[in-house]
């Protein structure tokens, strides 16, 4: 039997089209500017968000924190949910990189709202770092994928213009959202200063993200992405596979969200699984379980399904564009055998 891989949507292989398309791939040196591929990529993003400028780098951890470095200055503090990637899983970037603060707080399956974040706005005191970018996820993925509701982005767009503060809108699985609400990109992004999105994961392109905002703001990005070690030179044969992923697997995303959706009002009935099936929005599927979830990834692999545990009780089982229908069923009929 064929290894069901549900560890994460970063484990997709390049389609042989999308190799196909990468060597083909016209290039230049970035670095200089003149890779055509890149520049042509970056074109397309800044058109889908509707942001006059755009950058290419490796990885949505660096997008991630390029935008932290670029709306703040040293000894200020932004404001995150939680749970939220920038928090979780990009290694204190903020205080290494820009030299300022994470104040965490929870939101309600990875959201905040307005309130939530009026509250938290530091006051006008030298006791205080000041407040000056607030970092949204969309989707969460550690709230199982959840969309941030529209009404709320919007609410935390006028308290950010209200205050002085940034809006950073982390898009890594931005097209999960969108291709589930059917809100655009540019109408997600119109809302927020800056907006980054991953084609290494749904989307199915084996490396980047991008990060799109105003000309200036890019121009900084731009240095300092050369300062972290970020300039690639003929990074067309990257760029490459980003624009087949633009092209031709946005709308399949929907196919992951179903196969999704299957899977946990299957697993569900199981007695040793803890899940509401209606939580799942998009393609991942976050449940707790009985037993110990380390023990239980062992058992699974052994039966040629890859998951991820979260801790002592939770698994986490993430749907791609390399799991088929069929594979859904696969993996319910063996966790039926567990």
């Amino acid at each position: 039997m064929k290894i069901i891989d549900l560890r994460s949507d970063t484990v997709t292989k390049p389609s042989k089209a999308m190799r196909q398309a990468i060597a083909n791939a016209e290039v230049g040196d970035d670095v200089w500017g003149d890779d055509p591929t890149v520049n042509k990529l970056q074109d397309i993003c800044k058109e889908l968000t509707g942001k006059p400028a755009a950058l290419f780098v490796s990885s949505g951890c660096m997008a991630n924190q390029l935008a932290v470095k670029c709306h703040t200055n040293p000894a200020e503090e932004i404001i995150a949910e939680l749970n939220s990637h920038i928090v979780k899983y990009e290694i204190a970037g903020p205080a290494f990189i820009s030299g300022v603060q994470v104040m965490p707080v929870a939101g309600v399956n990875g959201v905040l709202n307005a309130d939530d974040v009026k509250e938290h706005i530091r006051p006008d005191w030298y006791h205080f770092p000041k407040t000056s970018l607030v970092c949204i996820e969309n989707t969460h993925n550690r709230a199982g994928g959840s969309i941030y509701p529209i009404e709320d982005i919007k609410q935390i767009s006028i308290v950010c213009k209200e205050n002085n503060l940034k809006l950073h809108l982390d898009g890594a699985r931005i097209f999960n959202a969108s291709v589930e609400t059917r809100i655009s990109i540019m109408e997600y992004a119109s809302h927020a200063d800056s907006i980054s999105f991953c084609f290494s994961k749904g989307l199915g392109a084996p490396v980047g993200s991008i990060l799109c905002g105003e000309t200036e703001f890019i121009t900084k990005a731009h240095k300092f992405r050369k300062i972290l070690g970020g300039g690639m030179r003929q990074a067309g044969i990257l760029a490459a596979g980003a624009i087949y992923a633009l092209e031709h697997n946005v709308e399949r995303l929907k196919d992951d969200h179903k196969n999704a959706k299957h899977f946990a009002e299957e697993i569900s009935k199981l007695d040793w699984v803890d899940i509401d099936p209606l939580s799942v929005q998009t393609n991942i599927v976050i449940f707790k379980t009985s037993r110990n979830a380390a023990e239980l990834v062992k058992k699974f692999k052994q039966k040629n399904i890859l998951l991820s545990n979260d801790g002592f009780s939770k698994l986490r089982a993430v749907f791609h564009l390399d799991v088929s229908e069929e594979q859904t069923e696969d993996a319910i009929k063996i966790f039926n055998t567990i």
